[in-house]
């Protein structure tokens, strides 16, 4: 995975903790997780409330998330058919990620300064 030499532990801790993040990549997947931790939403719901994102890319996000078993896609057999999203156990499980994410954003969540080209590591403005 990496190319330094790090315990078998640390890398399976580094390992975990990518696996976790992949959860939420992209612009979208923390927007919908909050708003499903306020309870179950339905596409056009979600889409009014998550500022008229485009339908591709609601769809992309609730199929990654599904993907990662964190939501739940119930279709009800109404005329049209009615499908509602929700947290699954694993889904409220995140929450309490997203809030720690939330703190540290609001304590260190400036953006980086441009990097150098000649510095070898990334530098975070304070």
């Amino acid at each position: 995975m990496i190319s330094v030499d790090v315990s078998k532990e640390d890398e399976q801790c580094l390992i975990s903790i990518r696996e976790a993040l992949e959860v939420v990549r992209g612009k979208w997947s923390i927007l919908v997780l909050t708003l499903l931790s306020l309870g179950p939403q339905r596409f056009n719901q979600m889409r009014r409330n998550l500022d008229n994102i485009s339908i591709k890319s609601l769809t992309d996000v609730l199929r990654h998330l599904e993907r990662y078993e964190v939501i739940n896609r119930q279709v009800f057999p109404t005329s049209p058919v009615t499908v509602e999203y929700s947290l699954t156990d694993k889904g409220k499980a995140y929450i309490p990620v997203l809030r720690e994410l939330r703190i540290w954003g609001e304590n260190w969540g400036e953006h980086p300064k441009l990097v150098d080209d000649s510095k070898t590591s990334l530098q975070h403005k304070r």
